[in-house]
């Protein structure tokens, strides 16, 4: 059991793992609050008409969410990391659970946005206040008039409600606020405990000491850093080996002369090393060392995870 539990939430310290990622969150969030006090100011306008009301409402707390979270989804490396492995090796390396919580670490890096905008949109109110609007029972405000219908308590949100009715739109607002800001502070209340939850998982059911994942992270910074610097220059130098053998010369800055004079270029890597390199990457060992990623794999030459007793790739379970 604990090996099973071991492999399953391995997958959540994606989240965890780096810094980097946490800033990169913070700065996520801060930039979605700016976004919705933007739209909120600017774009933001309830019809205060029965039936458009509630739509409008619920369409602007939820489809700049959604739209947020696909951004996400799309912006995330892990995404097409995914893509690959599925298109490439399909998810045979992988159990049911490990592939739903690969799945679910992508989903969840992509819901900080849009939980953002939702929280922040729920403790501003003026939505959820336009779209309940129309749903309000008279009977809650204090000495409210009778014989007023959802056509009436759907203007309210604006300021074309009758004269003798605008001494209660104080109270309306208020209370309509009120619910909407406590479903605000109650979903990031389940979004905290969900977050301290699944921290408290990752470091309890990890196989791997503090030091061993901090180097591990480490690691792969470092590796996606150089590989995206060193694709960048061998791409340059290639490029322009290219376009000279095209036109007889190629036009270079000085930096760029020092690039192609300093780096040889003899040809592209093959198709097969680049789906060697690519995809979804679980910690493993071979013969009792680290492998610390895809590209570290194949550059020890490990080849799958059946080559022979003296070169078997495992995975890293818990005892």
């Amino acid at each position: 059991m604990a090996a099973f539990i071991a492999e399953n939430f391995r997958f959540l310290s994606l989240f965890f793992k780096s810094k980097d990622v946490m800033i990169f969150n913070g700065l996520i969030a801060l930039g979605t609050v700016g976004s919705q006090e933007i739209f909120s100011m600017v774009a933001f306008h309830c019809p205060c008409s029965p039936a458009r009301n509630y739509i409008y409402g619920l369409a602007a707390i939820g489809v700049p969410a959604l739209a947020l979270f696909l951004i996400g989804v799309i912006w995330n490396t892990h995404t097409w990391n995914l893509v690959a492995e599925c298109h490439r090796r399909g998810t045979k390396n992988f159990s049911a659970a490990a592939s739903c919580l690969i799945f679910g670490s992508v989903m969840g890096r992509a819901a900080v946005a849009p939980v953002t905008w939702s929280v922040i949109s729920l403790l501003r109110g003026e939505a959820y206040v336009c779209a309940l609007s129309e749903f309000m029972d008279p009977a809650s405000l204090h000495k409210f008039p009778p014989g007023y219908g959802a056509d009436i308590m759907a203007r309210f949100p604006c300021d074309d409600v009758p004269g003798n009715l605008t001494k209660f739109k104080d109270e309306f607002i208020r209370q309509l606020k009120y619910e909407s800001q406590l479903f605000g502070w109650m979903l990031l209340a389940i979004v905290a405990i969900l977050v301290f939850l699944t921290k408290c998982l990752k470091h309890c059911c990890s196989p791997l000491s503090y030091r061993q994942e901090d180097y591990w992270d480490q690691y792969r910074s470092n590796e996606a850093k150089l590989f995206h610097r060193t694709a960048e220059v061998h791409s340059k130098v290639m490029a322009a080996n290219n376009v000279k053998k095209f036109f007889g010369f190629v036009y270079l800055d000085k930096e760029e002369k020092e690039l192609v004079q300093e780096y040889t270029v003899e040809d592209v890597q093959p198709r097969p090393q680049w789906d060697a390199i690519t995809g979804v990457y679980i910690y493993r060992e071979n013969k009792g060392f680290p492998l610390y990623s895809r590209l570290h794999k194949w550059a020890k030459g490990v080849m799958g995870c059946n080559s022979g007793p003296d070169n078997q790739e495992m995975v890293f379970l818990a005892a």
